[in-house]
């Protein structure tokens, strides 16, 4: 596995991603019954954007730092808040050095009942995993194939949750595997929400995964897509995209308002833009 997420950490794509998961983990929050969250390519947990790996990629000058440094209109602060309050807590008020992945974002917001399961297969990374996140009983870190916990770890005994699939789509078949693999899941926990990332270079993968997805007739589908750059180079990465089944009745409206104002952020040289449809049901789904 070739893949190191530590180069890529706080990049456009980290920004949006982390923006949905912790809207998806807000309203989770607010009914009392208990959650669960399996995090299935969970990563190394915490960045440094000091070190190395994040230095030499450099990502994160084009993602969480222009956040960070926008002067956000009051509406879009508040439903940032639950994304950027993580990251405040990790860094000095005028310098980041930290970037939490996505099982730190969710750590961040269980309460004492609700649970995490963090999946990661690469030993270096699956160990500091295991590190960031210990001496937490609501956490529980396995060095296991995510795809194999996909199927694995549904449907928890909570029944309520959020499955986050976030492969490294190092291969040409993960964008089959996810939705293969996610429809066996589904079978098996048809009520849980599923939120599932997936890189875009080029309309050909992503347009593809749609139209499969639409093939197996579930209900609530929620696809959100942000482009930083046109679509004219498909060897670089130019935007990233989430299907979000079984959303959060008010997500859909949250992401209206948000997502134009991310891509004004975020994309690069005015040239950012976004896509928010339904690719099954009409209306948003409750948790």
């Amino acid at each position: 596995m070739n893949y190191r997420h530590a180069f890529h950490a706080g990049s456009f794509a980290d920004v949006f991603k982390h923006v949905v998961l912790c809207r998806i983990l807000h309203h989770l929050r607010e009914k009392p019954a208990a959650f669960r969250v399996l995090d299935t390519h969970a990563g190394a947990g915490l960045y440094d954007l000091t070190g190395t790996e994040a230095s030499r990629g450099g990502e994160w000058h084009d993602g969480i730092e222009p956040l960070m440094a926008a002067t956000l209109q009051e509406k879009l602060a508040e439903l940032l808040a639950p994304y950027l309050d993580v990251i405040r807590a990790l860094n000095d008020s005028d310098r980041l050095t930290a970037y939490p992945g996505s099982p730190a974002l969710v750590r961040a917001w269980l309460r004492p009942q609700d649970r995490l399961i963090a999946c990661e297969l690469e030993p270096n990374a699956a160990r500091s995993l295991a590190y960031h996140l210990q001496r937490d009983h609501r956490v529980k870190c396995l060095e296991i194939d995510g795809w194999t916990a996909l199927s694995a770890y549904v449907p928890p005994k909570e029944r309520r949750g959020l499955v986050l699939v976030d492969p490294p789509f190092e291969r040409e078949s993960d964008f089959t595997r996810l939705v293969h693999d996610f429809a066996a899941a589904h079978r098996k926990w048809a009520t849980g929400i599923y939120a599932l990332w997936y890189p875009i270079k080029g309309r050909p993968d992503a347009d593809t995964l749609a139209k499969r997805l639409r093939r197996l007739g579930i209900g609530k589908i929620l696809r959100a897509e942000l482009i930083v750059t046109p679509l004219s180079d498909p060897t670089r990465l130019n935007g990233s995209g989430m299907i979000i089944v079984n959303p959060p009745w008010r997500l859909h409206e949250e992401l209206t308002f948000m997502l134009p104002k991310l891509a004004g952020i975020l994309g690069r040289q005015g040239k950012g833009s976004i896509t928010l449809d339904w690719l099954a049901g009409e209306t948003p789904g409750g948790q």
